[in-house]
């Protein structure tokens, strides 16, 4: 048997699971490379001869199990089918209204250079705006490569005063613990969650503050999802701070990622069904081997059954972050109608529910829907007209918000705000169509169960009015211009109970893979769902899922890549530990400055702040401090480094 065909084929690739070596029989590349030779379109066979799709769920991962099963399967887009419990494509990923009654966006979305799935759909989907043959990829480098994001408002205190958010401002011991994070497994970290680690005093650093508040981390979540986070975005982190390591779109996200990516599928055939809520899969099982034989969904309020053919396929959303949310105004508050422990038979978690209760191999719904108190926070979109509100956002933003550019940057967050709160105001017009004098602005919060400072009441029982009042009142804007700030601003609220719930403390087993075990025309996504490496809440996740359940149900040769291996790279490496260090050299750097400096790997290398020093003197301090006072060992070590200088200098030569 040749090697080709002896070695199991992976589609979802893991790069911590052993050491790649290349050599005769691993015909394939390292399991966390990207780039054009992972473009590679298998060969049409008869994987989609006869076959049907059905999607549940239009949301963004949907949507890419959609645009894989025609792009890199060949299926016809007249053989797929997308139900949807709304009457609108998007999922999560919406964004409505108008300057009349106000705009509305449930959440945002952050991105950074390498989501790699993100880009390998969007690179292949026609723009927005820009003329044929331009992608949603181009169009988003056109934009952000003329306006660099970046934040010089990001943390604030005391009712309008921006903090010093320069450097994370971790202690050495509180480094370490960070550190010593990244190098524990992840099978030591079931159930456990960032306060079980963490010290009292990492938790109110700047760290914590800028991490928790970009990413919506609450301190009793999971500490396993936490370390994922961190390797996954180990290379933007000496931008955190002031988020110059972001990219924004143009537009809100439906405008941006959604209206393309749909266009592009119906004009390919796809049909989407609305007001299709589906609750369960009928299923055979044989020999340990699992096949959905029909859909059953309420359809317009009516019971159906959907027959599946033993060669079609089913993709299924798991969960949802936005199911139940509540919706508030200006004069009203929202009101939860979901249960606080069980969301109830007519939501979108029933699916999975009624999946877990057939086998373990679907994983523990319960885990991360069970307990609201901890998975819930509160959005608000604020339309506004020019106010004193608008006056000091410009005082706050990078550019003039009405510019069209950069405005905040992404969130500020008030670190002495109890409940939490951020306020962010996006590249203008944020919608289509949006008037001129109009800017669009979000603000959320994470602690529901504490009163504000200004307005004594959690955010979950404040009008949109109390909400702005207490917004105000943390960007420093005197009571006396509140009415007219509130004249001239419409809020529209949006409470979700489970907006934080894939972040909840989690076991193995508690979240099923893609394609579970057994299951012969069934994959699983979304944010729900288990895979090597990858985190969740990202639109990049999300499409992850899809494309390994697109490859993975047709058979396809084609692999998945483990995350970015950006973690891996010794720059990354370099200039993280100079960021956690407080943009301080870390222990040893003054000594790889001396051993590197005049080396073709000297650029690998943050400057050094003390310039006025040499780093044959940068190198003995730090010797110094490492080996004390004793000449012997100084002279010693400095000798081994002038010896390995000058062999350096001679390999070159050759």
């Amino acid at each position: 048997m040749s090697p080709k065909t002896s070695k199991p084929f992976h589609v979802e690739n893991d790069t911590t699971a052993g050491y790649w070596s290349n050599r005769p029989e691993n015909t394939l590349p390292v399991p966390d490379m990207m780039g054009a030779y992972m473009r590679n379109h298998p060969y049409p066979g008869n994987q989609v001869e006869g076959r049907k799709a059905w999607i549940i769920g239009s949301g963004i991962a949907g949507l890419a199990a959609a645009f894989y099963l025609i792009r890199d399967g060949g299926m016809k887009g007249q053989d797929i089918t997308i139900l949807d419990a709304l009457d609108v494509t998007g999922g999560s990923l919406d964004g409505a209204g108008n300057p009349e009654d106000g705009y509305i966006i449930r959440g945002g979305r952050e991105m950074n250079f390498n989501y790699d799935n993100l880009w390998d759909m969007f690179q292949d989907v026609q723009a927005l705006e820009l003329p044929e043959g331009y992608s949603v990829l181009d169009e988003y480098r056109q934009l952000n490569d003329a306006d660099p994001n970046w934040s010089k408002s990001r943390l604030m205190h005391n009712q309008g005063e921006i903090r010093d958010f320069s450097t994370f401002g971790l202690t050495k011991p509180q480094q370490w613990e960070l550190i010593r994070l990244l190098l524990k497994r992840k099978e030591d970290l079931d159930d456990l969650t960032i306060e079980d680690y963490f010290s009292p005093g990492f938790l109110q650093s700047n760290f914590w503050f800028l991490w928790r508040s970009m990413f919506a981390f609450e301190n009793w979540q999971s500490l396993l999802e936490m370390k994922l986070y961190t390797h996954r975005f180990l290379d933007s982190i000496d931008g955190f701070a002031d988020m110059s390591c972001l990219v924004f779109p143009k537009y809100n996200q439906h405008d941006t990622f959604v209206k393309p990516l749909v266009d592009h599928l119906k004009k390919l055939g796809v049909q989407v069904q609305f007001a299709t809520r589906v609750s369960d899969l009928e299923m055979t099982e044989d020999a340990g081997k699992r096949s959905v034989t029909g859909i059953l969904a309420s359809v317009n309020g009516q019971e159906h059954r959907i027959p599946v053919d033993e060669k079609d396929v089913v993709f299924a959303l798991t969960g949802s972050m936005t199911e139940g949310t509540a919706y508030g105004d200006m004069d009203h508050a929202p009101v939860m109608e979901r249960g606080r422990s069980d969301p109830g038979p007519d939501s979108d978690w029933a699916l999975w529910q009624n999946l877990a209760a057939k086998s373990p191999i679907f994983g523990n719904p319960k885990k991360f829907y069970g307990d609201i108190d901890k998975s819930m926070w509160e959005s608000g979109t604020l339309t506004c007209k020019p106010s004193p509100l608008t006056d000091r956002l410009t005082e706050l933003s990078v550019n003039d918000p009405y510019s069209g550019k950069t405005v905040t940057g992404g969130i500020i967050t008030f670190t002495d705000s109890n409940w939490v709160m951020s306020v962010t105001c996006n590249r203008q017009p944020h919608f289509l169509g949006q008037p001129k004098d109009v800017l669009v602005l979000w603000v959320y919060a994470l602690l529901m169960d504490k009163d504000g400072n200004k307005v004594k009441k959690p955010m979950p029982a404040c009008t949109g009015r109390e909400i702005l009042a207490e917004l105000c009142h943390h960007l420093g804007i005197p009571d006396d211009q509140f009415e007219a700030v509130a004249a001239k601003t419409k809020v529209r609220l949006a409470l979700m109970p489970y907006i934080t719930s894939m972040f909840m403390p989690r076991a193995k087993g508690d979240r099923p893979h893609v394609v579970p075990e057994g299951c012969t025309n069934l994959a699983l996504m979304g944010q729900f769902v288990e895979t090597a490496n990858d985190i969740v809440f990202t639109m990049d996740s999300s499409i992850r899922t899809a494309r390994i359940g697109v490859y993975t149900l047709l058979g396809l040769r084609k692999q998945v890549p483990d995350i970015s291996p950006v973690q891996y790279d010794i720059r990354t490496l370099i200039k993280a530990a100079r960021t956690v260090n407080n943009n301080q050299p870390f222990p040893g750097e003054r000594l790889l400055h001396r051993l590197l400096g005049k080396t073709y790997y000297a650029h690998i290398l943050p400057p050094l702040p003390d310039r006025t020093q040499t780093t044959r003197d940068a190198a003995e301090t730090e010797l110094k401090a490492f080996l004390g006072t004793g000449g012997t060992a100084l002279a010693a070590v400095g000798g081994w480094l002038q010896r390995v200088r000058e062999d350096l200098k001679e390999r070159t030569r050759k």
